[in-house]
């Protein structure tokens, strides 16, 4: 379990695997000077809403991992990922697609 840290106030647990393809996904957006909302839904344990951020380029972001590993990066959920990025309603998690490029079957 990772966790993305907001401007030193905001703090939500993500798993190291998905905080690797949401780093990535808002790194590149950053790194263009892009800025956007990133939204995502509270744990039950404060209520179960959601929350969204402004992410721009002078943001304080840190991205704190606890496993050793770094992920293997499924380009496929990075590219869905930076599909909502860039959607007016900003970047939001989507369920991990079958990564085509390690040889598994594609209808």
């Amino acid at each position: 379990m990772g966790k993305f840290i907001y401007e030193d106030s905001i703090k939500v647990d993500f798993e190291d695997r998905t905080l690797a393809h949401l780093q990535q996904v808002i790194g590149n957006k950053l790194r263009r000077g892009e800025s956007f909302h990133f939204t995502w839904r509270d744990d039950k344990s404060i209520g179960e809403g959601r929350t969204s951020v402004w992410l721009h380029p002078h943001a304080s972001l840190v991205f704190k991992y606890y496993g050793s590993r770094q992920s293997r990066i499924n380009r496929a959920w990075s590219e869905a990922l930076m599909y909502t990025a860039n959607s007016p309603a900003g970047l939001h998690l989507v369920p991990e697609p079958a990564d085509v490029g390690e040889g598994e079957p594609s209808a």
